[in-house]
């Protein structure tokens, strides 16, 4: 196990504190993050949890946790894209995402909640199987795409291109966390932009005060998001 291979040598250069994001998209995971966690806290080293928790979402571990309100982002995104009159939704995210993946999925179901939409289905599928993506089009013909992230957003772009599904004209689709090649895509990608480099300083300050202040209760330190809008929720993007 590489991850706690990688620990047992941190606690034995005796580290004053760890940034941890814990992995996800492996069936081990959750008991990798366990016994990362364990050790460092056997070992009594601090943890900084970066953009997600190591137990499932709306549960809440011990460390201190610098990300985004990944909840409201999933709201702010799916109202956009009920803003641009889709009514049959889908969320698509593969099975064993982060935490935060569920929690996007909860702001994306509340976001549904009294809004003029006929459906919004959760499909934890593997969005670069065309027959998969196939599938949920025949099912329930969907006419908007939220993905757990752009990663997600670039696979299921790419399937929906081989079935001869234009986006945005047949379906629209949005994504999370403005990777770089988000606005390269064949149809740029509407998003949700994270202030990375702000959150590694946060995350710096959050250890340091850790560090001074051992017994603080654990903190969510949330930063805020920006909704980068492009082509494929069917909105022509505004000049730079």
């Amino acid at each position: 196990m590489q991850a706690a291979q990688a620990c047992r040598q941190l606690v034995g250069q005796r580290v004053s504190g760890v940034f941890f994001a814990p992995l996800e998209l492996t069936p081990q995971k959750d008991a990798i993050n366990r016994t990362v966690a364990e050790m460092l806290e056997k070992a009594g080293i601090p943890v900084v949890l970066l953009d997600r928790d190591l137990v499932s979402y709306p549960q809440r571990s011990s460390y201190d946790l610098v990300g985004i309100d990944n909840r409201r982002a999933g709201y702010a995104v799916t109202k956009h894209l009920i803003g641009r009159a889709c009514k049959r939704l889908v969320f698509i995210g593969r099975p064993a995402s982060a935490p935060t993946v569920d929690a996007r999925i909860a702001g994306y179901r509340e976001a549904a909640v009294g809004a003029p939409v006929e459906l919004a289905e959760v499909c934890r599928v593997d969005p670069a199987d065309p027959l998969k993506v196939k599938d949920i089009l025949s099912r329930f013909r969907p006419d908007g795409f939220v993905c757990a992230n752009d990663f997600t957003a670039a696979n299921l772009l790419k399937a929906l291109t081989d079935l001869g599904v234009s986006v945005p004209d047949k379906v629209r689709m949005v994504g999370f966390d403005d990777v770089k090649y988000a606005s390269l895509l064949s149809v740029p990608l509407t998003t949700i932009h994270q202030p990375c480099a702000t959150m590694g300083a946060i995350a710096i300050s959050t250890m340091l005060e850790r560090l001074r202040e051992p017994k603080l209760p654990a903190r969510d330190i949330l930063l805020n998001f920006e909704l980068v809008v492009r082509e494929s929720c069917g909105t022509q993007r505004k000049k730079d």
